[in-house]
């Protein structure tokens, strides 16, 4: 299956912030790397999406109790 990058601003701010979603995300179908670039102003979540959409990763992420909007076209 192809790859695809996803983008969201979020306020996922510091390795805490991390911590708390990186279950979620680690254990979600369909993604196959994640980062979040903290020393961003916006921080921005990337998504390696292998069949995700952007709706479940924001419910994902929703779900751990921070905040996301896509960035670009999706």
């Amino acid at each position: 299956m192809e790859t695809k990058e996803l983008q969201f601003k979020t306020n996922i701010n510091c390795g805490g912030c991390i911590a708390k979603v990186k279950p979620g995300l680690d254990n979600a179908k369909g993604i196959r790397e994640w980062n979040v670039d903290t020393t961003n102003r916006e921080k921005i979540l990337t998504v390696q999406s292998a069949g995700i959409t952007a709706n479940e990763v924001i419910a994902i992420i929703q779900s751990k109790g921070f905040k996301a909007e896509t960035l670009g076209s999706d």
